[in-house]
């Protein structure tokens, strides 16, 4: 009780005095940090800048694909039988005609050797026929011959003459038909097909014995071997996959929308997924009219003018398709340009020693560059996006384009 009378008892010039010191430390402090930020106005900010540049600029559309095949032969046995021998692996090259497998062609050997033999008695027998049917017809010259000789004589009559020149002339065709059948050329008439059958049969045992062999169609690349020797096989069932030599192409299926932009010809840069570091180039070689209903896609087919020898078939690939191309423009890094996907892009320029934000008209966006079609003009420097518009700056020239 006697503190509080003793405070309300304090003259008025004693309070004021302690108000004051209470007031001069906060008027002193906002006073620096007045003076902090003026001083941080005046003072500079380095900063890298780059110069606006007229070179080429590429917009590409990236899509993954696969490496296709030109063709693929799926190889399968054309009778049944047991597999002998298989001469490949995966991945072997094959050249054309090279033998793959074999089937045990004991059965079609036997098969031929029976025809074989078939003929050669076929054509025995015919030899045979003829060569006594000549034997018959030079019997019967000499007899028309002795038989005229008579009839000169007068000790015979005409009609005897007259049934020796038939006796001749039916000997002579019958030696014609013998030795028709026994023509080795096989140029006998229909009527006369014996030896011509037999033929016929032994070409269609060679066949039977040629199936027994699998060889293959071209030159090509073994993909998958599901067969093994011993194993019963039946037509239908495929043995071998092949790829057929010829030029390698990717295949790839960009949404429909990038339809319009997607030109034959154009120039694409793709990587394996594989092996990411390597490069090579293709160019987009067709278009398929149609589009997939189902997936909304398109497929495309580009060239490889020369392939790395560690693609493979159905090897998963990344392609960037050029699709447009200015040669002569403006153009700036991406990260230099503010918005520069949205409506508004913009940069920050250095213009009498201060920042200075302005807008810009953009076009193509490339690889880390962006086309520049308003509000630059070319040698312009521009500084980083994160520079604060109206800062002082000591400007430098950044040594690799990018933002400082």
């Amino acid at each position: 009780m006697l503190d509080q009378i003793s405070s309300r008892a304090l003259p008025v010039t004693s309070r004021r005095r302690v108000t004051r010191r209470a007031v001069l430390p906060a008027v002193l402090a906002v006073a620096a940090i007045g003076i902090a930020v003026t001083a941080a106005r005046f003072r500079s900010t380095e900063a890298a800048f780059v110069l606006v540049r007229r070179g080429a600029i590429a917009r590409t559309l990236v899509i993954t694909g696969r490496v296709r095949a030109p063709a693929r032969a799926r190889i399968g046995a054309s009778v049944t039988g047991t597999v002998r021998e298989v001469r490949v692996r995966e991945g072997a090259h094959v050249a054309r005609g090279a033998l793959l497998l074999a089937l045990d062609d004991a059965p079609a050997a036997a098969a031929l050797a029976q025809a074989r033999a078939a003929l050669t008695s076929t054509e025995a027998r015919a030899r045979s026929i003829a060569d006594q049917a000549a034997l018959t017809a030079i019997q019967a010259e000499r007899d028309l011959a002795r038989a005229r000789a008579l009839l000169a004589q007068g000790a015979i009559s005409e009609r005897d003459l007259e049934v020796a020149e038939q006796a001749a002339a039916v000997a002579r065709s019958e030696l014609d038909v013998a030795q028709a059948r026994a023509r080795p050329d096989g140029t006998a008439p229909p009527a006369l097909a014996e030896i011509a059958r037999a033929r016929a049969a032994v070409a269609g045992a060679q066949a039977q014995l040629a199936l027994t062999r699998i060889s293959a169609p071209a030159g090509a690349t073994v993909l998958a071997r599901d067969v093994e020797p011993g194993d019963l096989v039946v037509p239908g069932r495929v043995l071998l996959d092949l790829a057929l030599d010829g030029a390698t192409e990717l295949v790839a299926y960009p949404r429909e929308e990038n339809l319009a932009e997607l030109q034959r010809g154009a120039r694409a840069v793709a990587s394996a997924d594989a092996f990411p570091t390597r490069t090579f180039a293709a160019r987009v070689a067709s278009v398929a009219p149609v589009i997939d209903p189902g997936q909304g896609t398109v497929e495309i087919r580009l060239a490889v003018p020369d392939p790395p020898s560690y693609l493979r078939a159905d090897m998963t690939v990344s392609i960037n398709v050029e699709v447009a191309r200015h040669d002569t423009t403006l153009v700036l890094p991406l990260d230099r340009v503010g918005d520069a996907s949205g409506a508004t892009p913009w940069v920050v320029v250095e213009r009498d020693g201060r920042a200075e934000r302005r807008s810009v008209r953009v076009g193509l966006q490339g690889d880390g560059s962006v086309e520049i079609l308003a509000g630059l003009r070319e040698g312009e420097r521009v500084l980083p996006a994160t520079i604060a518009p109206g800062k002082r700056v000591r400007t430098r020239e950044a040594s690799d384009g990018g933002a400082r």
